[in-house]
């Protein structure tokens, strides 16, 4: 497949997650390899161009312009990375470049006027100038490399390896930033893409050194390789770079506002579902937005909106209708002797009522691990890291000594729900007997309710509320928050009769399973896209052009 037919075909590919990155990358990849344009047999040969910039090197060093370096080792077989068509050649950085060569210069002899370029100043992948700005217009008080017309500036800090640009004025570089100027006037442009291509920025993050901020230390910048193009080819590479970049841009653009108007209308479509005026339109935007789920769930966060919707809709009565024949909410609070609360955070059907946990729950913390007091049998205790949302992960699980006397006290019971107190605070599941003989530390809540509370109806609200950031309320701390228990008691939550939270917590179930079958499908297809686009650049990269 020739690189045209892999843009043509683009369209097939681009779901993939990092399709158009990786196009990028992959014209970069065809250039250095002689694969983006064909070879001119009336071409000087690069063995030719290779003579000419020995010579100048020689000149150089002899009229003490250049520092005389040990000669290098011979290329090796085992060195070279990919072939290249016959009238290119491999040669070292040193044989065709000063590497590092400008010179350093103090705050106070800068020009103010000139340019002073910063690594941040540079676009990561596309290697474009978004910032320029002068020594006046920047507050610098360290060294700085001085650069000149054509001198290819690279980036040789990890992990900004692919930010390479050709000056275009003369200026100032931090020293992360190298000036490499040709011995012999060649394309710049080129030589900024052959720094820029993949093998290369795989070399260097290989040999980069440097414990917080590795960066590529001048000795393995002078022995790493360089393809070398005929001179008149260079040219004509970047031309047609130049053509497939702008292409990209445009891909990329396309692409954007594909994704934009899908996050319009999905959010629209949301809107409309979580602000409904009556039961008619509700169920007008449900139908809508149900039917359409395949174009409103093109991306992880779209499903991730859509649960957070169903949680919403489920907490505020609008996910099931209600039943005239069920009994009102506040029946039950009459019954326990409980009043209705007064914190009323949202609107929710006459039928249902406010509670806070501390009303109609009892909760409490686990047992406080302490190796050097704690006696009695090693058993099996829950951590917050085990509680996930809606579920637990028991695959490591910890034990701590408990006496007899403390069991009844810590057991977990089927149906408790369990309640982190820091970490992600709030996050919740209900216990369902999967371990027997399993108790909690202090680190969790747990909760028992009495009559009239499904477990699973709780957890969707309490997520309801982390998820619109109401939860967040009743935490305690300024860095690491704390849900405490006093917090706990006074979070307060809708609750509808006993036989509507059973229907709600089954249609969420019902719900988060499509929302889980959209995942999945999601998954696969960007799996499949990536699959692709893998298959579809080895064919280019590896064919014949």
């Amino acid at each position: 497949m020739t690189p045209e037919r892999l843009l043509a075909n683009f369209d097939r590919i681009s779901e993939a997650p990092d399709a158009i990155p990786r196009l990028r990358r992959f014209i970069l990849d065809l250039a250095v390899r002689g694969k983006l344009v064909g070879q001119d047999p009336n071409d000087e040969p690069a063995s030719a161009l290779l003579t000419r910039i020995q010579a100048e090197k020689a000149r150089l060093v002899k009229e003490g312009e250049l520092k005389k370096l040990e000669p290098f080792p011979m290329l090796e077989e085992n060195e070279i990375p990919f072939r290249l068509p016959k009238s290119w050649t491999w040669i070292r950085v040193a044989d065709g470049f000063a590497y590092d060569a400008g010179a350093k210069r103090e705050p106070e002899e800068l020009n103010p006027d000139r340019w002073l370029l910063e690594l941040e100043d540079i676009e990561k992948d596309t290697s474009r100038v978004l910032t320029r700005l002068k020594v006046c217009e920047r507050e610098s008080r360290s060294t700085k490399s001085e650069f000149k017309v054509n001198d290819i500036l690279y980036g040789k800090l990890r992990p900004y390896l692919n930010k390479v640009v050709v000056a275009d004025e003369p200026g100032y570089s931090t020293t992360e930033i190298v000036a490499i100027r040709p011995f012999l006037p060649l394309c710049s442009v080129y030589c900024s893409l052959a720094f820029r291509r993949p093998d290369f920025v795989e070399y260097v993050n290989r040999v980069g050194r440097g414990t917080k901020m590795p960066r590529l230390r001048t000795p393995d910048a002078l022995v790493a390789l360089f393809p070398l193009p005929p001179l008149a080819e260079q040219h004509r590479i970047v031309d047609k770079v130049d053509e497939l970049m702008a292409l990209c841009d445009r891909l990329e653009a396309a692409q954007a506002e594909r994704e934009s108007r899908r996050d319009r209308l999905a959010t629209a479509s949301l809107h409309r579902l979580n602000n409904g005026a009556d039961a008619e339109s509700f169920r007008e935007h449900a139908r809508f937005h149900f039917g359409h789920l395949p174009r409103l769930t093109t991306r992880p966060e779209h499903i991730q909106q859509l649960r957070q919707t169903i949680l919403n809709l489920a907490v505020r009565g609008k996910l099931v209708p209600q039943d005239p024949n069920d009994e009102p909410a506040s029946e039950l609070l009459k019954r326990i002797g409980v009043e209705v609360s007064d914190e009323q955070p949202f609107q929710i059907p006459d039928s249902w009522i406010w509670v806070s946990v501390g009303q109609i729950g009892d909760s409490r913390l686990g047992k406080m691990l302490d190796k050097a007091k704690n006696k009695g049998t090693p058993r099996r205790y829950l951590r917050n890291v085990n509680v996930r949302w809606f579920d637990f992960d028991l695959s490591d699980v910890f034990e701590m000594r408990f006496e007899d006397a403390e069991l009844e006290e810590f057991a977990l019971r089927n149906g408790d729900v369990l309640i982190c107190e820091g970490g992600e605070p709030g996050r919740a599941a209900v216990w369902d007997k999967r371990e027997k003989d399993i108790f909690f530390q202090k680190a969790i809540h747990r909760v028992r309710f009495s009559e009239g509370v499904v477990p699973h109806f709780f957890v969707n609200a309490i997520r309801e509320s982390a998820d619109s950031g109401r939860l967040a309320g009743y935490f305690t701390g300024v860095g690491i928050k704390h849900f405490t228990g006093k917090g706990l008691s006074s979070f307060v939550f809708p609750l509808p009769c006993l036989a509507e939270q059973h229907r709600i917590v089954a249609k969420v179930e019902e719900l988060m399973a499509l929302c889980d079958r959209l995942e999945a499908q999601l998954t696969a297809s960007q799996t499949e896209s990536r699959r692709l686009l893998e298959a579809v650049l080895h064919e280019a990269l590896n064919g014949d052009n």
